[in-house]
């Protein structure tokens, strides 16, 4: 059963085979918890959200379209989840000091030479230097970065999961690239030592 596609699982499950669900949620569970701690930026909180997550996947998969991917579906929740969290504790989900979709400045323009933010996030050891500065970015630019770096959802996965254009999710990335090497641009200029970067 475990070779079995997540459709298929949803499926098996809904015929009465319950063990269906526990391969699910063993799939997705250290991805869910991932994408969780990314967003909200406690570990603790994220373990809750997380059996949260799939409490209410449970109650609602009967309603799961079986022609639907289940995996944009899930993240879904997920994502439904933090923000619900967000606003419960007036946690402010976007930065101040980030332009709003419309704007775009020069520098977004210029081709960048040196290493990309993108190799940078993708390096296990500054994994927790990363999550300090994604939690400065706008929460729908950080959720594209999470979910495509951590989570290695397409572009066209991103955009289905949240319900936006192709183009926005490209855009909402470039963007969120751009302010997190300016803010590691500012940490190795303030004084930061490289190494921890």
């Amino acid at each position: 059963m475990d070779r079995n596609s997540d459709e298929q699982l949803v499926r098996i499950y809904l015929q009465g085979e319950i063990n269906a669900l526990s391969i699910l949620v063993e799939r997705y569970l250290s991805y869910i918890y991932n994408f969780i701690v990314k967003q909200i930026g406690d570990r603790k909180e994220a373990e809750d959200l997380v059996q949260e997550v799939f409490l209410r996947a449970w109650k609602n998969l009967k309603k799961f379209d079986l022609d639907k991917n289940f995996k944009i579906w899930i993240f879904s929740i997920a994502r439904n989840a933090c923000i619900d969290y967000l606003r419960r504790k007036k946690i402010p989900v976007f930065s101040a000091l980030e332009k709003d979709d419309s704007q775009t400045s020069f520098e977004e323009t210029i081709i960048d030479e040196s290493e990309s933010v993108a190799e940078k996030i993708n390096q296990q050891e500054l994994a927790g230097e990363m999550n300090k500065y994604l939690k400065q970015i706008s929460e729908a630019n950080r959720t594209v970065l999470v979910l495509h770096y951590n989570q290695q959802l397409t572009f066209q996965e991103i955009a289905d999961l949240l319900g936006e254009p192709l183009d926005t999710v490209k855009s909402r990335h470039r963007r969120g690239l751009l302010y997190l090497k300016r803010l590691i641009v500012q940490a190795e200029n303030s004084g930061a030592p490289k190494n921890q970067l």
